[in-house]
């Protein structure tokens, strides 16, 4: 699968006709005899080719007039895996665009973070995606729109502003146009599976490309909890998140075809955000085949992928959050590094309220962190040194983790800050960033690892041979960490 795939009309007719769920979220396919749009996978019998048109997004489609199906739900697919696996403009727009940014700061607030001009990212969007920021948002909202109508009982006023729309009337308009049902109507055809007690609480399943691993994915998450932000209960992963316009709590469960997700928010306004920042903790946007088929290769990896494919990098919900559990964990446990951790959310954390009970704090912001007295840390003065300068880079803003951030650029930055090594840049990469390719070679795991299974024990060595696994190191890492006992890969029963 590559970039541009909706241009390749053989390819994509027989992707049709197969059913491919494989090829979900990579293009779209627009009927021109019924005016509607699919995705590959859908049920329905397929339309002939000549019948077929073919679009990179939803939002093309819908900008081209399609209106989505009712039985494949194209809007829900997961979303293009182009967007986790590249760090160029256009990747970083659409990880900007579903984290919100545009119905929050508008496309000259998305400008502003990629540093370019507004005329360039539409040019860019159009070029590559068929539609351009104002619309992608749109679509987005549409689709935000109707998670909120079929699993809660909401008043559509409601809906229409937590999903983002500036009107009662274009909400209407908009959902009228992209599902030719009105909003009573979408409600009507939805399964009764409403949350509507709790005010903020919703029930909603996210999607995934299979197969998927959960026991690395969630043991790691588990493991590695920081008491007061995290737990571990009832079969869920569930954590505080620090939202735009408030906070939540999400409980996160693997099933066989979906993620189960419970969500309560302190203002629904936040739900995009939430689901964003929630599937990019999961890795649920990868494309487990294209990972695979790269490691496979490799006859040293490739009985571990047979073993047990579809493993994700679990990654994060707050990147600053990770940069600094990232400088805890310096050469010290796992235990060790949830102890410290632990305590600064005690001392300087907002408290939140649970109604379950086990979750207390939001982890504390940089700006907190910057202002705490180096003395009452309880470690070496050389990592208390490197703690200090990375919580006040990330506070003043000369160190940008977010998502508009180049990966190689950042991991540079990184590099130059005092204590800061290859392992502690690039497993920020990695898990913060969200760099498929980031390797961790002087990883004690990997290393470990490297030598049971007869791969190079030096790092530069180890790396020379880890080129043949790019551009998916991250997932070999997940891989070579997996044939170890330790906790982290393995589901928490």
């Amino acid at each position: 699968m590559q970039t541009g795939m909706h241009t390749d009309t053989e390819r994509c007719v027989r992707a049709v006709r197969s059913k491919d769920a494989r090829f979900d979220g990579w293009f779209f396919t627009a009927v021109l005899t019924t005016g509607i749009y699919c995705r590959p996978s859908c049920p329905v019998v397929p339309p002939k080719p000549e019948n077929m048109v073919f679009h990179p997004s939803a939002a093309a489609c819908q900008q081209a007039g399609f209106r989505a199906c009712k039985r494949c739900r194209p809007d829900t697919t997961p979303g293009s895996p182009e967007w986790n696996r590249r760090a160029d403009l256009t990747a970083r727009a659409m990880r900007l665009i579903a984290d919100g940014l545009v119905d929050r700061e508008g496309v000259p607030g998305l400008a502003a973070r990629l540093g370019y001009s507004t005329r360039q990212i539409e040019r860019q969007l159009l070029a590559e995606l068929g539609a351009g920021p104002l619309a992608l948002a749109r679509a987005q909202r549409a689709q935000t729109a109707r998670l909120l109508i079929e699993t809660t009982a909401l008043p559509m006023a409601q809906i229409a502003f937590a999903a983002g729309f500036s009107s009662l009337r274009t909400f209407n308009d908009t959902v009228r146009e992209v599902f030719a049902l009105t909003p009573s109507e979408l409600r009507a055809r939805a399964p009764e599976r409403r949350t509507g007690t709790t005010p903020g609480a919703l029930a909603l399943r996210l999607p995934f490309r299979a197969p998927l691993n959960p026991d690395n994915l969630f043991g790691h998450l588990a493991a590695t909890a920081v008491p007061g932000v995290e737990e571990w209960r009832d079969g869920a992963y569930r954590r505080t998140l620090r939202l735009p316009h408030g906070h939540g709590i999400v409980a996160l469960a693997p099933r066989p075809d979906h993620i189960a997700c419970r969500l309560t928010l302190t203002d629904l306004r936040d739900l995009t955000v939430a689901i964003s920042r929630c599937r990019r903790l999961l890795d649920l946007d990868a494309d487990p085949a294209a990972v695979d088929e790269r490691l496979r290769v490799d006859p040293v990896l490739a009985p571990l992928v047979d073993k047990a494919p579809g493993r994700r990098v679990p990654r994060t919900a707050d990147e600053a959050e990770f940069a600094v559990r990232a400088v805890l964990g310096q050469q010290v446990s796992t235990a060790a590094a949830r102890t410290h951790a632990a305590r600064l959310v005690t001392a300087h954390g907002v408290p939140v309220d649970d109604p379950e009970g086990g979750l207390t704090h939001l982890f504390p912001v940089p700006a907190a962190l910057a202002a705490l007295d180096p003395a009452t840390l309880a470690m070496p003065r050389t990592r208390r040194t490197t703690f200090t300068t990375l919580v006040r880079h990330l506070a003043d803003g000369s160190l940008d983790l977010s998502l508009a951030g180049d990966w190689a650029d950042t991991r540079a930055r990184l590099l130059a800050l005092p204590g800061f090594g290859p392992w502690t840049a690039d497993v920020i990469a990695m898990r913060a960033l969200g760099d498929p390719d980031a390797f961790l070679p002087t990883d004690l795991g990997v290393r470990r690892a490297a030598k049971e299974l007869g791969l190079p024990a030096t790092p530069a060595a180890l790396t020379a041979r880890a080129a043949a696994w790019r551009p998916w190191r991250a997932y070999a890492v997940q891989y070579l960490w997996a044939t170890d006992g330790h906790p982290i890969n393995f589901l928490p029963v």
